[in-house]
């Protein structure tokens, strides 16, 4: 059905489609989680709606795959059972965080079986799929076939006893479960064999030359790191993926003799993106079939680009229909917390349904998530850094303008604006030259918007409003109302004018500040222009009472933080007790590396000596000394190449005849 009188795209117009990557819901998001996709991608749909451009932003949970029937075995839950409890968890994550989203969904929907399996069947007829026979764990007592973290056992490289198939997570050796170390089956703890079944492919090898064709042609929006990660992947060569597994839960694979199989979860991922949309309106092509009138935005952490920079545009390019394909990616590194990793286990590093209950306001967690972005690099964070960015770029910056100004005219004027002309002219001042100064930042940061570089982004709102701080420096106080009420009253129109157009430029950033705002200036919020005209709010127009728009964070309530979540004691010394064993572990195997390379030097050196002796026992003339001679030096230059001579060789060698010297 869809919801009535949706966002669709305009004959014409800069048609912008936004998704972030669809959080997997076998977990609460970390913060990390928070900036990398959702947050990111809200910034730009925001700022792209107040650039009124024509602009949908779609997201949703992903819930089919290995890790949500493992995590609803553990839970004793049905898959569906956990997909609704942790859907319903991450949407309340993303709502207090003011993530605007046009619609979040999720995969396990009728619309994602329709459109993933008209997917397949267009690929299946153009010849872009094959079918191959693999080993697999089996168990006989359920009589299923099983996934990699459905097999459990010993780790064959730490000898931790409870490794899954796919991965140890003591040691964090990548793992394949036939590798494993009496290996059990999850469910039951029988003992799997290995038993051949069959597959389908994606062969992307066949796609490759259209895929490069297709990067070429799009990637100079992109990040650098995607575009990075994605030449990686094509100059090693694609291969046929794997879109089928022996699964219960997911999408049912449509062929004959696979009825048993559903797809892979990370073939079907990314097509949950035009069915999501397909959940919001029924007119869902109009953006995801119509590639001449919109542009595709997404935005996702770096370890999912190849998904959406290969394995998804392939498959739109192998069903050759005319979809809307990726036109800017925009991927971040990670995020992490206090020099180390999120660990919920562990209780280190705050998660989304933490934030809320510390009591600060989603736009200050917003504002230092964004202008700490890890855009391309890794980036921390740090308790000390975020109570700097509030105190002494929120706070003293941004609100001290806001609030100064509004609270001045209630204070003063009764909370009107004063009669003020554009063209007044002042000795100690050149309004003119502000003006033109706040427009040369405006073009900046749309600039910047523009390209998708939300850091810098954040940075750009603060120089204006510093902008505001520099006009009412020695210009408004009540001498000045005084002794200079013209040039007062202008420095008010300006000032006041300019908070509206910081309710604009900071709303993708912090919508709830932007809203309290446009409370205080008793407006609505406006569209970002192009170029600043400080004449929107004008005389006679009557303010509501001014607000703080942000409060200070005291040292004793870091130490608070910090402790809450840092860990317990206990996990503290079990991360550092994991931390030493892991150096522990890298010394060992290079004190292993060196004592074999020695062996093998020695072996060489042994090897030399042979070679030396069996020299001295052939000589037997003069004549041919000479020649011996020759011979044996050479055997001393190999064995010294070879790593360097045992005391042994010295001692046999120690009294031969000098290299060419006759005896």
């Amino acid at each position: 059905m869809g919801v009535e009188n949706p966002i669709l795209p305009q004959k014409g117009k800069n048609n912008i489609l936004v998704t972030s990557a669809l959080p997997y819901v076998n977990n609460v998001p970390h913060l990390g989680n928070v900036v990398g996709s959702v947050l990111s991608a809200d910034v730009y749909a925001r700022f792209s709606k107040l650039r009124d451009r024509p602009t949908l932003y779609i997201c949703g949970t992903d819930e089919y795959g290995t890790a949500t029937e493992t995590k609803a075995l553990e839970t004793g839950q049905t898959p569906k059972e956990l997909c609704d409890e942790f859907h319903a968890k991450h949407k309340a994550v993303y709502d207090w965080f003011e993530i605007g989203f046009d619609h979040f969904g999720r995969t396990s929907t009728p619309k994602q079986t329709e459109i993933v399996q008209d997917i397949f069947w267009k690929l299946h007829s153009n010849g872009f799929l094959e079918e191959r026979t693999t080993k697999q764990p089996y168990c006989e007592k359920h009589e299923a076939f099983l996934a990699d973290r459905f097999v459990e056992g010993t780790c064959p490289k730490c000898q931790y006893d409870d490794a899954r198939g796919d991965q140890c997570d003591k040691c964090g050796s990548l793992l394949d479960p036939f590798e494993l170390i009496n290996p059990r089956c999850k469910v039951d703890n029988a003992t799997p064999v290995p038993r051949d079944t069959k597959h389908l492919f994606l062969s992307l090898d066949k796609l490759q030359p259209e895929v490069e064709a297709w990067f070429e042609k799009t990637h100079e929006k992109w990040s650098t790191n995607g575009v990075a990660i994605t030449k990686a992947w094509l100059k090693r060569g694609l291969e046929g993926r794997s879109i089928t597994r022996d699964l219960k839960w997911g999408v049912p694979v449509p062929l004959d003799g696979f009825e048993n199989k559903v797809f892979y979860v990370w073939f079907d991922a990314c097509i949950g993106y035009p069915s999501i949309t397909a959940s919001y309106t029924d007119d869902w092509e109009k953006w995801w079939k119509n590639p001449e009138e919109v542009k595709l935005y997404q935005f996702l952490g770096k370890d999912n680009t190849q998904f959406h920079s290969i394995i998804f545009p392939a498959s739109q390019i192998g069903t050759r229909q005319g979809w809307t394909m990726l036109h800017r990616l925009s991927t971040t590194e990670y995020l992490n917390y206090e020099n180390g990793k999120f660990s919920k286990s562990r209780g280190i590093g705050v998660f989304g349904n933490q934030a809320e209950e510390i009591g600060i306001s989603p736009s200050v967690w917003r504002y230092y998530l964004l202008s700490n972005r890890p855009e391309t690099s890794d980036t921390q964070f740090e308790w000390n850094a975020f109570a700097q960015a509030n105190n002494n770029e929120l706070l003293a910056n941004f609100g001290n303008f806001v609030n100064r100004v509004v609270k001045f005219v209630n204070a003063k004027l009764d909370g009107v604006i004063p009669e003020y002309s554009l063209e007044h002219k002042d000795e100690t001042f050149d309004f003119s030259a502000w003006i033109a100064n706040v427009n040369k930042l405006l073009g900046e940061y749309n600039d910047i918007m523009e390209g998708v570089h939300l850091r810098e982004g954040a940075r750009k709102v603060l120089e204006i409003s510093s902008e505001g701080n520099n006009l009412l420096q020695y210009r408004l106080d009540n001498t000045c109302l005084t002794e200079q009420p013209q040039r007062t009253y202008l420095v008010i129109g300006l000032a006041l004018n300019l908070c509206k157009l910081l309710a604009s430029i900071c709303s993708p950033y912090m919508p709830s500040t932007a809203v309290s705002i446009c409370e205080q200036l008793n407006t609505t919020l406006g569209s970002i222009p192009d170029t600043w005209t400080p004449n929107t709010l004008k005389p006679g127009h009557k303010l509501n009472k001014a607000a703080y728009l942000f409060s200070r964070i005291e040292d004793k309530k870091l130490a608070e933080w910090k402790e809450q979540f840092g860990g317990s004691a206990e996990s503290r010394a079990a991360e550092a007790a994991a931390k030493k064993k892991k150096q522990e572990d890298k010394e060992r195997e290079k004190e292993r590396k060196k004592a074999k390379k020695a062996a093998k030097a020695a072996e060489a050196a042994k090897a030399a000596v042979n070679k030396v002796s069996e020299a001295v026992a052939g000589q037997k003339v003069v004549s041919e000394g000479a020649d011996a001679t020759a011979s044996e030096g050479k055997a001393v230059d190999e064995a010294s190449a070879a790593g360097g001579m045992s005391t042994a060789s010295a001692e046999v060698t120690k009294d031969l005849p000098i290299r060419g010297k006759p005896q």
